[in-house]
């Protein structure tokens, strides 16, 4: 079993910036890739970015320029370091990882339970 653990939110003024972690721990031979994924009320989950165990990564559209994706492969750890945020980023940020607990294993996916992170003057 894997556990990961986000950390980092929180209420930010618009225009701010926050750093967002997510820490795996567990049953872990190899993360092959981890995520931010986000969603506010009403809407359905979104990525916000990805990367590999490469460090080949993936920004939304809506946040390039803006947010940056990084990992620490030693630490199984993600982060999300976000600038000059807007209102409109306010959401519920989730951190997946697909690992394998083994090797030759299939990988599998796993969430954390999430961090809220709120926009507002």
């Amino acid at each position: 079993q894997v556990q990961l653990v986000e950390s980092g939110g929180g209420l930010v003024q618009p225009g701010g910036s926050l750093r967002l972690s997510c820490a795996a721990s567990g049953s872990i031979f190899r993360i092959l890739a981890m995520g931010w994924y986000r969603q506010a009320p009403g809407n359905s989950r979104e990525l916000v970015a990805h990367i590999t165990s490469g460090g080949s990564t993936n920004i939304a559209d809506s946040v390039k320029g803006r947010f940056t994706i990084s990992r620490d492969n030693a630490k199984n750890t993600a982060y999300l370091q976000m600038n000059s945020l807007k209102p409109e980023d306010t959401a519920v940020y989730y951190c997946n990882a697909e690992v394998q607990g083994v090797r030759g294993a299939v990988p599998y996916d796993y969430w954390g339970q999430g961090t809220q992170v709120t926009v507002s003057s």
